[in-house]
């Protein structure tokens, strides 16, 4: 029988805080807007969500403000995660964030994208661990808010050595630490390598979150048997399947599983979604949602048909009655 595990404590220099979830929603560019948290919050009232992945440079700038300024009106926690390469500007960037709301401040040095790596950003940190570590000393001593850091296991295979990586960040004053099982090399591609997230947690003394390859219930469940981590953190698995975090936590709590909507209410979020990103966004928003649309309408009789019709429609009024039409032939 599986027990609710008791609360991660994070004590950062203020008030403690305590993560009663142990299933966290990744940063997803794009993606883990206020709308799509919305959604997630449903299904994970306790989850500890997070902010679509801020630039320190912009948060500076005012121009990724839109991403903050909700914090403190949204309930349950959400953390803000910043990159950077320049350790005054992210303390700097913190201190906004913190202002804002942010339950705690999680720095990315794992985002393999080029353009960011290769300024100095995201998993461009793992090759340089002392400017790294200047980093997290530079925003824990910002904020009274914990300060926790995602990364990979390390840029390549021929210069892997996950342990000292990890134990150097949190030398620096990380609270927690959330481990991509795959190098910078490998991007999403291959097997997450579980099982260096073992050694890693083994050899440090603040709370492990293992990631990737986590899709399903059973794979959390697996994850945490293999790794001894502390947590999981879902990502692109949620696209499309904001339930997915709830379920996690259902599993992992020794509760019954809420299972997967149906097709006609998944259309029926859909249309709730599109609707929420056009009224956020204006017309902008149909574009943003022709991706969780192409996600969300999926398993059912007429599918692939409906997802050509919906990237193709031209305003969100069509759209919709695409999608309302699709619900009454199911209905």
């Amino acid at each position: 029988m599986i027990t609710a595990p008791p609360p991660l404590e994070l004590l950062g220099r203020g008030s403690p805080r305590a993560l009663r979830c142990r299933v966290l929603q990744s940063p997803l560019a794009g993606v883990s807007d206020r709308i799509f948290r919305g959604l997630v919050r449903r299904w994970a009232p306790d989850a500890l969500l997070f902010t679509e992945m801020v630039n320190a440079t912009s948060l500076e700038l005012g121009h990724g403000l839109i991403k903050v300024e909700e914090l403190a009106s949204e309930p349950g926690p959400i953390g803000v995660q910043l990159f950077d390469h320049r350790p005054a500007a992210m303390a700097d960037a913190a201190r906004r964030a913190e202002a804002a709301g942010a339950y705690l401040i999680d720095i990315n040095m794992g985002c393999p994208v080029k353009k960011i790596a290769k300024k100095g950003g995201g998993s461009g940190l793992i090759r340089d661990p002392e400017l790294a570590a200047r980093i997290v000393e530079a925003v824990a001593a910002a904020v009274t808010v914990p300060v926790t850091v995602k990364t990979r296991l390390g840029w390549c295979g021929s210069t892997l050595d996950p342990v000292s990586w990890c134990r150097q960040l949190e030398g620096a004053g990380a609270q927690l630490l959330t481990l991509h099982g795959r190098t910078r090399e490998q991007g999403f591609k291959g097997q997450a390598d579980w099982a260096a997230i073992a050694a890693v947690k083994a050899a440090l003394a603040i709370p492990v979150i293992a990631n990737g390859d986590v899709n399903s219930p059973e794979d959390a469940l697996a994850c945490l048997e293999r790794t001894g981590a502390d947590g999981v953190m879902v990502g692109r698995g949620t696209m499309g399947a904001p339930w997915l975090v709830g379920q996690i936590d259902a599993a992992l709590s020794g509760r019954p599983i809420p299972p997967s909507p149906g097709a006609l209410e998944r259309l029926h979020l859909a249309a709730e979604q599109l609707q929420s990103l056009v009224a956020a966004r204006g017309d902008h928003g149909l574009l943003i949602a022709r991706k969780h649309m192409s996600w969300t309408c999926t398993g059912f009789a007429g599918a692939p048909q409906l997802r050509h019709a919906l990237m193709r429609a031209p305003t969100p009024a069509e759209a919709l009655a695409l999608l309302h039409t699709a619900a009454a032939q199911l209905g």
